[in-house]
């Protein structure tokens, strides 16, 4: 019995972890050199001009659905669709983790 009940919770954890997201793991210094072409628009500082959102301290899984958005055709904006088109999967992410580790404006 108590074998039983052990089993049934570990088959309901990894239930519940297959149905959760994977973690992004891109690479910040990878993100950093590619952010010279966010932050011509997007202000590194947080601060939101002409109506461009910030994009520092996102949380990663939203930036990468943000910009798979765009890839698709999801969202409509035509500079950030050609920019999505122009990037891996490998640089979303590390755009991701670097714009995500930095601090949210005051």
């Amino acid at each position: 019995m108590r074998y039983g009940l052990l089993l049934l919770v570990a088959t309901f954890a990894l239930a519940a972890n297959a149905n959760s997201p994977a973690p992004i793991k891109g690479d910040r210094e990878l993100g950093e050199y590619l952010s010279s072409m966010c932050v011509a628009c997007h202000q590194l500082s947080g601060k939101v001009t002409a109506g461009i959102p910030a994009i520092i301290a996102w949380p990663e899984d939203q930036f990468v659905a943000v910009m798979h958005a765009y890839k698709d055709g999801t969202r409509d904006n035509e500079t950030m669709r050609t920019i999505s088109h122009r990037l891996s999967q490998e640089e979303i992410e590390a755009l991701a983790a670097f714009f995500g580790s930095q601090p949210a404006p005051k």
